[in-house]
C-alpha cells in the first residue's frame, strides 16, 4: 500500500495552516547574507508518487539553493563513478551527535570524517570530483544531475557570491585538519568545489525529481541509510524515532524526504530551528507521519 497515494489535498492543506500559524520561532542564516534576506514566508510543497500522480502546494516557481541538501546526490554520483571502496576509504557511515561543521567531531575522529552528510565529509568527497578546477567539478555534477534526473538546475551565482562575502572559519578549518591528515589533496580545490555545488539551485519540483533519481539507483539502499541516520546531523537519531523518513535537510530551508517504494516529499521554508533544519518542514513531515500512524 502506497501511503502517499492516500493523502488528501484538503488534509495536507489544513496542516500547511497550522504550521504556518505556529512556526515563527525560526531563523535563516545570518552566514549567508542572501539567504538571510529572504521572505520567511515563502512555501513550496510537492509529493511526488511513484505511480506518477503529483501534489503541489505553494510557490512552484521559485528558486532556493539546495546547501547541503546536494551532499546525497554528490554521494550517490561519486559511488555510481568510482565505487563503494573508493568512497567509503575516504569517509565514514556513523552518525555524529556534533553540529555539521564541528572541527572538535573531526579532531577526535583524527580526521577522518565521519559521514558524508557533514560538512568534513562532504569536502572530503568534493575533492573526488573528476575535473581540474572547481568550475569544471561543479559542471559535472551539475550536468550529470539534469540529465539523469531531469532537473533544471544551475549554479545561483549571486548565493556564491555571498557565501565568498563571509568567509566560513568553520570549512576552512575542517579542511586544514583534512588536508593535514591525508583526507584530501588540495585543500582550495576541495573547499571550492564544495562551495559552487551548495549552490546549484532550482525549483521545487527539481528538489523531488532528485528524490526519484535516489530511489531508483543501484545504491539507494546505502544512501537511504545514511540518510536515515546522518540527514538532519545531530537530530537525525531523535526523528528517525519518532518519523522515519530518509530526509536530508539544508540551511536554504530545503528539506528532501525518500519514502522506498512510495515516492518523495519536497519542501521548500527557510526558517530554520537551531540545528538548521526547516522549521515547517520538520513539522510536515511529523503530522505525515502520525496520519500514517493512522491509516
Amino acid at each position: 500500500m502506497n501511503r502517499l497515494a492516500r493523502l488528501r489535498v484538503e488534509d495536507i492543506q489544513a496542516w500547511i495552516g497550522e504550521v504556518h500559524l505556529l512556526d515563527r520561532k525560526g531563523q535563516t542564516p545570518y552566514y549567508i547574507p542572501v539567504l538571510n534576506r529572504v521572505n520567511p514566508d515563502v512555501f513550496a510543497l510537492q509529493i511526488h508518487c511513484l505511480e506518477g500522480e503529483i501534489l503541489s502546494w505553494g510557490d512552484e516557481t521559485v528558486t532556493f539553493p539546495l546547501m547541503s541538501v546536494i551532499k546525497p546526490f554528490l554521494l550517490l554520483y561519486l559511488l555510481n563513478h568510482l565505487g563503494e571502496d573508493a568512497v567509503f576509504r575516504r569517509v565514514g557511515k556513523q552518525a555524529s551527535s556534533y553540529p555539521f561543521n564541528s572541527l572538535t567531531q573531526l579532531q577526535e575522529d583524527s580526521g577522518f570524517p565521519r559521514n558524508p552528510l557533514i560538512n568534513s565529509g562532504a569536502i572530503t568527497l568534493a575533492d573526488l570530483l573528476g575535473g581540474e578546477t572547481p568550475e569544471s567539478r561543479c559542471e559535472n555534477l551539475l550536468l550529470w544531475l539534469n540529465k539523469m534526473g531531469n532537473c533544471q538546475l544551475f549554479l545561483d551565482r549571486s548565493v556564491l557570491e555571498s557565501v565568498h562575502s563571509y568567509p566560513n572559519v568553520h570549512n576552512q578549518a575542517l579542511s586544514l585538519e583534512l588536508e593535514k591528515n591525508g583526507y584530501i589533496s588540495h585543500r582550495y580545490l576541495a573547499l571550492e568545489t564544495y562551495n559552487r555545488i551548495c549552490c546549484l539551485s532550482g525549483k521545487i519540483a527539481d528538489l523531488a525529481n532528485l528524490g526519484k533519481l535516489i530511489l531508483a539507483a543501484p545504491f539507494s539502499e546505502i544512501i537511504l541509510e545514511i540518510m536515515t541516520n546522518c540527514g538532519l546531523y545531530e537530530a537525525s537519531e531523535k526523528f528517525a524515532i519518532e518519523v522515519g523518513f530518509p530526509t536530508k535537510s539544508g540551511v536554504s530551508g530545503a528539506l528532501l524526504s525518500i519514502l522506498s517504494d512510495e515516492g518523495v516529499i519536497a519542501c521548500y521554508s527557510p526558517l530554520l530551528n537551531e540545528q538548521g533544519n526547516s522549521v515547517l518542514g520538520l513539522d510536515l513531515l511529523t503530522k505525515l507521519s502520525n496520519f500514517f500512524k493512522e491509516i
